[in-house]
């Protein structure tokens, strides 16, 4: 039986390693345009779910162009902005009880939330992961975030046995609490960044985004 010595082991190990990575490096890199352009139309098609556009990975890009206009609310403060007829679409972003949370939020004119869409990197399926269903979603369609007469900017809440005749008040997800807690903290900090200009345009024409 031939044997081999520990430098030659080693020797060896160390090439099938190298050979390994250039190989995983190569396949990566040429993998990362379709990567990229993967991540493009999920984001468009949750954009356009928002605004209640039903899109495949195959019609997404042109429905977007269609209909989604790209816009900065708030130029100095760069804060984008998707508009869709006379409704504006937000992304907000987060932190959950495993990792980043996501989403759109589509107001009216007046604020009020009319769609909406969420999804997550690794919340707990059948608990956290809830926020990615359609019946997740469907909860915050009527609320708001600014008082009724629109001169104060009001937090959107998750909570267990929210008052359904209230605005601001969302039913948590049952056994989510850690990943409920993190969709209150990301629509907070990330709406509120809009909230001078929610609470100087209410019911004025959005941007054109032209």
């Amino acid at each position: 039986m031939k044997t081999f010595s520990n430098r030659y082991m080693f020797i060896y190990s160390a090439v099938l390693v190298a050979v390994t990575a250039l190989i995983l490096s190569v396949v990566s890199v040429s993998l990362k345009p379709r990567q990229e352009r993967n991540q493009a139309v999920e984001k468009k098609q949750m954009i356009l779910k928002a605004a209640g556009i039903a899109a495949t990975t195959q019609t997404a890009e042109q429905l977007y162009a269609d209909n989604i206009k790209e816009v900065n609310i708030l130029d100095r403060d760069s804060l984008p902005a998707y508009l869709y007829k006379t409704s504006c679409i937000i992304p907000v972003r987060g932190t959950g009880l495993w990792g980043p949370i996501w989403g759109y939020i589509c107001f009216d004119e007046n604020w009020v939330i009319e769609g909406a869409v969420f999804d997550h990197k690794g919340e707990t399926p059948g608990l956290g992961g809830e926020i990615s269903t359609d019946a997740f979603a469907r909860r915050f369609v009527g609320k708001s975030c600014t008082d009724s007469l629109m001169t104060r900017f009001v937090p959107i809440v998750l909570k267990k046995h929210a008052d359904p005749g209230s605005p601001y008040e969302v039913d948590a997800i049952s056994g989510g609490t850690m990943t409920s807690n993190g969709v209150t903290a990301m629509l907070e900090t990330c709406l509120s960044r809009y909230q001078e200009y929610m609470l100087t345009k209410a019911g004025t024409e959005l941007p054109s985004g032209e």
